[in-house]
């Protein structure tokens, strides 16, 4: 019996979650259109809609045109009902979102600060997270703080594994929240860059997320779930070789995608200012214009690579990505020409935040933790 009153009650649950993200994701629904597009009956639409109301995460406003019978109300998400902060821990900078329940970004922030594990720092990162939410919101409105790492993280261990970019090992996730008055979670930063970019999206849809930053890494998203390998390396495209005993890598191996298509390739040939280089092919600059179209050849391997391997879309983004849609159109030909089965590249699409993706994704898990708990 209690096993069989549990089991409802995780019904009504996933009912009452599935009702807030289809209004999430429609902005403006009716009733009728919730119980359509959800499969759900009537009173059980009813019942989530007065419930979801009651805890301020929907509102009524207005109603639709009479189709002859009584006017269908119409419920919208109250989107900053709750939101979550999102620290994006790099070896030189810290960024810091605010990000609502509809994985919108409401401000954001970009310093510069190399990292050093010392007391310090971590000082520092609890007095810049009190400030931001002091700033931009009331701390009531806030369910945690998401925390990026670039690196390995083991959340049942609560452990950064290793960390090249950070130079760590086995360190404690405890130690980057220690001086954070706020719940925290912690995610690798290509796998948050790729929830970013799912969120909101058909959760079945199976997808591959490409970074290509000052490092590159990844994600990989089974019926929208996120896969993290036996080891919880699985996404770590940057290591993959490109070129057998090619260009030196951090990580101390040889030809290394990493060595051939992170955003510091391209940044470092203009005083590490990467849209000082963008600026430069846009002016027509010979020497940028080669640089950019070997990064597109050597590009084109790898996400042809990734596409013949996972057979879906993938999702390029990180700080070059941002800058693909306007200077990388001559990728898709190169894909074109690469596709073993047809002359097709309709599967690269571009990435959808263009600011801050593994802030907005660390934000996310917390945002998540929040919906699966209502």
């Amino acid at each position: 019996m209690k096993s069989s009153l549990k089991s409802n009650v995780d019904v009504k649950r996933q009912n009452r979650i599935q009702t807030l993200r289809c209004i999430f994701a429609n902005k403006r629904v009716s009733q009728t259109e919730l119980s359509a597009k959800l499969a759900l009956s009537w009173p059980t639409i009813l019942t989530n809609v007065k419930e979801l109301l009651e805890m301020g995460l929907i509102q009524e406003v207005g109603q639709y045109k009479s189709t002859g019978g009584r006017k269908a109300k119409a419920y919208a998400p109250i989107v900053d009902a709750r939101l979550a902060v999102g620290l994006d821990l790099t070896a030189n900078h810290i960024s810091v979102v605010l990000v609502n329940l509809a994985g919108e970004v409401v401000h954001y922030k970009r310093l510069k600060k190399p990292f050093v594990l010392n007391e310090e720092y971590l000082k520092d990162l609890g007095i810049l997270v009190d400030q931001f939410i002091q700033d931009h919101c009331n701390s009531q409105q806030v369910l945690g703080v998401g925390i990026s790492l670039p690196g390995i993280v083991d959340n049942q261990a609560k452990i950064l594994l290793h960390s090249h970019v950070l130079n760590l090992k086995d360190v404690p996730l405890s130690e980057f929240s220690r001086y954070i008055n706020y719940s925290c979670s912690f995610i690798n930063d290509a796998n948050a860059g790729g929830l970013a970019e799912v969120y909101g999206r058909d959760s079945s849809e199976n997808l591959v997320y490409l970074s290509l930053s000052n490092s590159v890494g990844g994600a990989i998203l089974n019926d929208g779930t996120l896969y993290t390998g036996n080891h919880l390396r699985a996404g770590e495209f940057g290591h993959m070789t490109l070129v057998p005993d090619g260009k030196l890598c951090y990580c101390g191996k040889k030809g290394c995608l990493d060595a051939y298509c992170s955003a510091r390739v391209l940044a470092d040939q203009t005083d590490g200012n990467l849209g000082a280089f963008f600026a430069g092919v846009n002016e027509k600059n010979p020497v940028l214009q080669q640089a950019w179209e070997e990064y597109l050849d050597n590009l084109a391997v790898a996400v042809n690579n990734l596409h013949m391997i996972f057979d879906c879309n993938v999702i390029v983004g990180g700080y070059v990505g941002t800058f693909l849609e306007e200077y990388g159109q001559s990728l898709s030909k190169r894909l074109e020409s690469r596709n073993t089965f047809n002359a097709d590249s309709s599967y690269l699409k571009y990435c959808k935040y263009r600011l801050e993706a593994s802030a907005v994704g660390a934000a996310l898990t917390q945002i998540e933790r929040f919906l699966v708990s209502i």
